[in-house]
């Protein structure tokens, strides 16, 4: 396959109560397990040696652990692979086995033998910037994260809460479709909402959302419902 003007189709991938398999129990193996299960995913991990947060993982039943090493028939079943090993043999083996098996596929730090590579990511709640470089400069892609770590701060995810909590409370009440009211979100944002969020002003944050969809739809009222 010719790589040269390829380009990434960006996606958020659902992997709530998928079947994910882990090649490689070190450090970065770790790092990606993590990422797995925060996201909900159903992690095995296989590995002739583990680190022992790994190890207290598998104690907890949080995820499987099978400790030897690789075989073609750990992907039967599976949703997604990646590779997390410093033997280059190993990860072609487990690329060449995900592409006959038509499984999604990531080796770190080998996006030739990727079929999906992972961004950078920012994540507040449930505000996530995805930074890719396309695989040509991981180290760049770490400093525009540790940038816009900087920039978006915690009142995003208090932000895009207490949004969520109103959406669901207008399609509750008043049976629209979501479309219907993007005219009320747009007036929140253009009015301010989330700096007086992040400026801790309360009082104005429950005037203008009174002001713009009435009683009840105070900001501690929503959050607790849904909180």
């Amino acid at each position: 396959m010719n790589r040269t003007n390829m380009k990434y189709y960006p996606v958020n991938l659902d992997v709530q109560s998928r079947r994910c398999l882990v090649v490689g129990g070190g450090k970065v193996g770790t790092r990606k397990v993590m990422t797995l299960l925060e996201c909900g995913a159903m992690v095995t991990v296989v590995s002739p040696e583990a680190t022992k947060k790994l190890i207290e993982l598998a104690d907890s039943k949080s995820i499987t652990l099978k400790k030897r090493h690789y075989q073609t028939a750990d992907l039967v079943g599976t949703f997604l692979v990646i590779g997390a090993t410093d033997k280059e043999e190993l990860n072609w083996r487990i690329h060449v086995d995900a592409e006959r098996m038509n499984k999604l596929c990531n080796i770190a730090d080998r996006p030739e033998a990727c079929n999906f590579i992972l961004p950078s990511v920012v994540s507040q709640g449930d505000l996530i910037l995805s930074i890719s470089t396309s695989g040509k400069s991981p180290a760049f892609a770490k400093k525009l994260r540790e940038d816009l770590e900087k920039q978006f701060g915690e009142e995003y995810a208090e932000f895009l809460h207490l949004m969520g909590a109103i959406r669901k409370k207008l399609l509750i009440q008043d049976h629209h479709a979501p479309d219907d009211h993007k005219p009320v979100f747009e007036k929140l944002i253009k009015k301010g909402l989330l700096e007086m969020i992040r400026d801790g002003k309360k009082e104005e944050t429950d005037h203008l959302l009174v002001q713009v969809l009435g009683k009840g739809y105070e900001f501690e009222s929503l959050t607790k419902k849904v909180g």
